[in-house]
């Protein structure tokens, strides 16, 4: 049990691979075994893979770097995390103004997954982009109704569980605040203020050249 959420935790890493077995032939190339796995993948879907505080060097090192070495030639990885500056990030700074879970930017992850991987890494593309075509945002959907000057709970605790879920808030600090109702004011607060309430995300690409 992990001793600061108390929640379970792995004692060594593990992957379960879920297959049809009437497919086992079809698939044998691909479904990896004990020390058996190379990998060269085409694409790599890389969405939320580290928690947003963790150092820039852990998710460079331990995350990402290994899953770029794991391309193969014209293979890519896309990566994608939780950007802020957004309305839910609002609600998070009505209730701890001095929070910020965003740290790291993509820019300076692959500045920091370019050094990690070193000569290694002369076969990638590092591709940023720019805002424009990296930012993107997802809203939560309620009926017009429920957005006005008086918010259902219902609206309320699902907007509020959204902005502690997308930035990653431990439960040590929920249980502080979940005793008054100061996290339903500061979240009705922002949602008729904004109108709604939505979230960024970045994203950035990770490719391997072809001969």
């Amino acid at each position: 049990m992990s001793p600061k959420s108390g929640n379970p935790v792995y004692e060594r890493p593990v992957i379960l691979v879920i297959y049809r077995n009437d497919h086992k032939f079809l698939l044998d190339q691909i479904v990896p075994t004990p020390g058996g796995t190379v990998a060269d993948y085409d694409l790599v879907i890389a969405s939320q893979p580290y928690r947003a505080r963790a150092s820039l060097e852990f998710k460079a090192k331990r995350v990402l770097a290994p899953l770029a070495r794991a391309l193969g030639q014209g293979g890519r990885m896309i990566a994608i995390h939780s950007y802020g500056r957004d309305p839910g990030m609002e609600i998070i700074h009505q209730v701890w103004p001095n929070d910020n879970p965003f740290v790291h930017s993509r820019h300076d992850l692959l500045k920091e997954v370019k050094h990690e991987l070193g000569a290694a890494g002369r076969d990638l593309n590092f591709n940023a982009y720019s805002d424009q075509r990296s930012l993107f945002r997802y809203d939560m959907h309620t009926l017009p109704s429920e957005i006005s000057s008086s918010i259902g709970t219902s609206t309320l605790l699902a907007a509020w569980n959204a902005a502690i879920y997308v930035a990653q808030i431990e439960d040590d600090r929920l249980s502080d605040v979940n005793s008054d109702r100061r996290y339903i004011e500061a979240t009705r607060d922002v949602l008729q203020k904004q109108g709604g309430l939505w979230f960024y995300d970045e994203s950035f690409v990770i490719s391997h050249r072809r001969e």
